[in-house]
């Protein structure tokens, strides 16, 4: 590598490091949970997706465990190679059950489901209908499709039964959205959206990544949440939040899986899922599905913590899930906000553009069904007091 690039390198590091953008990866020690080991020191984790505490249940260790006893450790290639095995397989069948779907694919990642989901389904020929606050594989899936797109203000309705009425003449439209809004909080109007669908003659497809296992009455999701199952054409979700593995799940009819096996470049072209990921994947959808008091202690957990966070004066914006962000502002405040409480034991990330949009830098706190209210009530009562200190309330 010459000068000249790592000079250049370097002047852009320090141009976000003076902008307070700049992003530095923490060394954790030990197992995902309530409490973590980050460099060195034991904190309160309050920044996780690992909503029902399931990353270390020893329950999905013990499956893991087992299926590296008869299947090994790696896939040792594609599915469509010869990658696809049993592990993969029951856990479809898993999923397609919970789900009361007709068939299921499973993807490597949540990015790699959302980019080959939309690069196979649409192409050139086609519009597609984006909200605006929509997670960054959404977007990336879309250009990478070459469909046309436009991009509805976040929720906005009418703006979007707008642009249905006046945008035709395209081979197939359709409307994609999060679930949950990952930095906000709140979710998508799946009533009103399968609506506007049926009456413009669109696909819908959503992402359920923080839905699964939290949203509607068995955690299937916020499709459940709302009883439109039956009106969403394509179901994406992963399985490393609340199901606490990894991976990711693309839902819908047969035909829709057969067309995507043939047709998601980043699931014909990349080592299938470990096997043991897969049976500890398979796992965590049983437990979802068989022990709703995990998701009614997170919920109870959420409930409590917003109420008593919206008390202090917060903007907390419009959060209807257990994410809540605290608004700061500029980046150099939720960077201070955050370093600050890191010193009081407690670990909330700060989001920064170009996560969020400019000027609403924020903390991003996210409950989980193993917090106890002993440490609800400390990290409310560190972040009233940080955050008076900071002027933010």
């Amino acid at each position: 590598m010459d000068l000249t690039t790592r000079t250049i390198w370097n002047e852009e590091l320090a141009a976000l490091e003076g902008r307070g953008l700049r992003r530095r990866l923490r060394d954790m020690t030990g197992a995902q949970g309530r409490k973590i080991i980050l460099d060195g020191k034991e904190v309160l984790n309050f920044c996780s997706n690992n909503y029902l505490g399931l990353a270390d249940d020893p329950r999905l260790r013990e499956a893991a465990v087992e299926c590296i006893q008869k299947e090994g450790i790696g896939s040792g290639a594609s599915r469509l190679i010869c990658g696809n095995m049993a592990a993969h397989r029951e856990l479809e069948a898993a999923i397609a059950r919970f789900k009361g779907a007709e068939s299921c694919l499973i993807f490597s990642t949540g990015y790699m489901a959302n980019v080959g989901i939309i690069s196979g389904v649409f192409g050139r020929d086609d519009m597609i209908f984006c909200d605006r606050l929509n997670h960054a594989s959404i977007v990336d899936g879309i250009i990478l499709s070459q469909a046309k797109f436009k991009r509805y203000p976040h929720n906005d309705m009418e703006a979007l039964e707008e642009m249905l009425r006046t945008t035709t003449g395209f081979r197939r439209r359709g409307i994609i959205t999060d679930s949950v809004f990952s930095m906000d909080g709140d979710i998508a109007p799946l009533d009103k959206i399968t609506e506007l669908a049926r009456k413009y003659d669109c696909l819908v497809m959503i992402d359920e990544a923080h839905a699964l296992g939290v949203m509607g009455k068995n955690g299937k999701g916020l499709a459940e949440h709302f009883g439109v199952e039956d009106r969403i054409d394509i179901q994406m979700g992963t399985l490393s939040k609340a199901a606490g593995s990894f991976g990711a799940y693309c839902c819908g009819s047969k035909e829709l899986i057969e067309f995507l096996v043939n047709k998601a470049r980043s699931f014909i072209y990349t080592t299938a899922l470990p096997p043991a990921v897969a049976a500890s994947a398979r796992k965590a959808i049983e437990i979802i599905r068989d022990e709703p008091a995990l998701r009614q202690k997170l919920w109870a957990n959420a409930d409590y913590f917003k109420k008593a966070i919206a008390a202090s004066g917060f903007n907390t914006l419009f959060c209807e899930t257990p994410i809540l962000p605290i608004v700061a502002g500029e980046s150099a405040v939720a960077v201070e906000f955050s370093k600050r409480l890191l010193e009081q034991g407690i670990f909330v990330s700060a989001i920064r553009p170009p996560t969020v949009p400019r000027n609403t830098a924020r903390l991003r706190l996210t409950v989980m069904a193993t917090h106890t209210r002993g440490d609800l009530d400390y990290v409310l009562r560190k972040l009233e007091v940080t955050g008076r200190d900071l002027n933010l309330i």
